[in-house]
């Protein structure tokens, strides 16, 4: 799933769409990718002299690429739109620095309705930096 499809599916736009691709889409589960540069906004205002991408971004991002698993899986209204509804067990093991590439992984555990539980997780060169289970709902768009 290249950008152009991405940007159909997600209503975010920058600076707040943190999805370049989708790498791997199965019934479950879900990769995508987010490649950094230093040109990004928050890294301007992030520890300037040591950027970092904020963990909330990248819980952002996880969130994001869940939410294109859920709105492929479930059947929809042509409206609607994956809502970000909670986070548990959220955990930040290694900084995200320019030039890093995000893989975010993203898991199924529990669909009811309109509701999926996930287990999302990013790595960077094959190594854990972050995980957490998140809570995303589809909504109609009013």
């Amino acid at each position: 799933m290249e950008i152009d499809e991405i940007r159909k599916t997600l209503p975010h736009r920058y600076p707040f769409l943190f999805v370049d691709r989708i790498t791997h889409i199965k019934e479950r589960s879900i990769e995508g990718i987010k490649n950094l540069s230093i040109n990004e906004p928050f890294f301007q205002g992030h520890f300037p002299d040591y950027p970092i991408m904020p963990g909330v971004l990248i819980v952002e991002a996880m969130a994001q690429v869940g939410g294109i698993l859920v709105l492929k899986r479930i059947e929809r209204e042509k409206d609607t739109v994956a809502i970000f509804m909670g986070i548990d067990k959220a955990r930040f093991r290694k900084p995200v620095r320019p030039g890093d590439q995000l893989r975010i992984t993203a898991e199924i555990l529990n669909l009811k309705g309109r509701v999926a539980k996930l287990s999302c997780k990013a790595y960077v060169k094959d190594e854990l930096v972050s995980e957490a289970e998140i809570l995303v709902g589809l909504s109609k768009r009013e």
